[in-house]
């Protein structure tokens, strides 16, 4: 669901933040509370009676959304329905002509990466409405990256607590870090030191403690670049042993893919796209160091480029990774203590996607192929994908994000 708590802090009693799997548990809660079955604001004041009654007119849906990046200059807001995961009639806005990242901040912040050379590389951002999923521009967007800047892939440090929320960025050769100073119209300013250097990379990963952040290596072989996060102004620190090999074989480019985090901020998994292959890794605390997982290299399908993670709170976690020539995607459960992939059970799937977003509990996965949009349940027990509904049209998605 789209989310917007100004300067709340979701914490425990204690005074700690949450984990990302307790904090969707909290917000169910809350919405639980809502005024009537079909409405999802706390009454003010709150009635004792079960079933909420709100003085006045009760206010309409908080929905969540899918967003996507098209190559016809657009960004879309597609509405999700609560009960199947179907998507609803998009709006859409202006936005770059093609976007090669989207990321989402508190719910209510949009950015997209704006290679545009005209204007030097930067970052467009828009505020999602709640309610009717309209983008409305951040005011001072876009935000310049500098000369020679060649954004792509973005990901968020999004804190729960101050300090603000981070961006980062793919660039040439460098991440750029910005900082999002206003969290009531989303402005972005730049982290001091920004760019940090780095190796060739389009993908981004952040653990969901904010603490680490990764990105896929494409300099031959080919490898995972790994960077400590400065919780109070964001600066990036190389791990010592950065980057960390993806495979054994010095002579092989693996062509790394995409790039995330396990739920629980343990292991890291990069599709390695010319050798049909998944890597794994776990994580070391504090250093954030990498250590290939039993068995990594695990086998893909063919071509693996996206790969996204689902939160299954009763049966663990699931790892998919779509194979963009094979026309398949494959799944695999993930060990919560090695992290090592087990394929499930009829993976690969008959699904044809070049890019894929999960709504990291809600029990679906969205992939984007020639079809269009398709939305897939993710079976809670065995993580099985079946299709719901029919594809929807989209020229080009470029990048997709999930917004709750």
């Amino acid at each position: 669901m789209v989310l917007a708590f100004g300067d709340l802090e979701l914490g425990d009693l204690g005074g700690n933040i949450m984990p990302r799997s307790a904090v969707v548990v909290f917000i169910a809660l809350i919405f639980s509370l809502g005024c009537g079955t079909s409405h999802t604001t706390i009454c003010d004041p709150p009635s004792s009676s079960s079933t909420c009654t709100c003085s006045g007119a009760c206010p309409a849906e908080i929905q969540s959304y899918v967003l996507a990046a098209g190559n016809n200059g657009q960004i879309a807001a597609f509405p999700i329905a609560r009960s199947t995961g179907a998507l609803g009639t998009p709006t859409t806005t202006p936005g770059p002509a093609s976007s090669p990242g989207l990321a989402v901040i508190g719910g209510w912040t949009v950015y997209a990466s704006n290679p545009d050379i005209e204007i030097g590389g930067a970052i467009d951002g828009w505020v999602i409405d709640q309610v009717t999923g309209t983008l409305t521009v951040v005011p001072g967007s876009p935000f310049s990256l500098g000369a020679f800047a060649a954004p792509t892939g973005l990901v968020a440090a999004d804190n729960l607590a101050p300090p603000a929320p981070f961006l980062y960025v793919a660039d040439s050769g460098k991440i750029d870090a910005l900082q999002q100073i206003d969290n009531g119209t989303g402005a972005l300013t730049i982290v001091p030191g920004s760019p940090f250097p780095s190796g060739t990379n389009q993908y981004l990963a952040v653990d969901y403690l904010n603490r680490f952040l990764f990105a896929a290596d494409e300099d031959p072989p080919g490898g995972v670049l790994a960077f400590t996060i400065d919780a109070s102004t964001g600066a990036l620190t190389a791990v010592p042993g950065s980057p960390f090999a993806l495979s054994s074989s010095g002579n092989t480019n693996v062509q790394p893919g995409q790039i995330t985090v396990d739920p629980t901020g343990t292991f890291v998994y990069v599709a390695m796209t010319s050798t049909n292959q998944v890597a794994a890794f776990s994580i070391a605390s504090p250093s954030g160091a990498l250590t290939p997982v039993p068995g990594s290299p695990f086998a893909a399908g063919s071509g693996p480029s996206a790969v996204a993670t689902f939160n299954n709170e009763s049966n663990g976690y699931f790892l998919y990774v779509s194979n963009a020539t094979g026309g398949t995607i494959s799944g695999y459960s993930i060990n919560s203590t090695t992290g090592v992939l087990t394929p499930l059970a009829g993976s690969p799937f008959a699904i044809a996607a070049q890019n894929i977003v999960t709504d990291i509990s809600a029990g679906h996965l969205y992939a984007y192929g020639a079809n269009g949009l398709t939305v897939f349940s993710i079976d809670p027990s065995t993580g099985a994908l079946t299709q719901v509904g029919s594809p929807l049209a989209f020229p080009g998605a470029t990048a997709l994000a999930y917004a709750f």
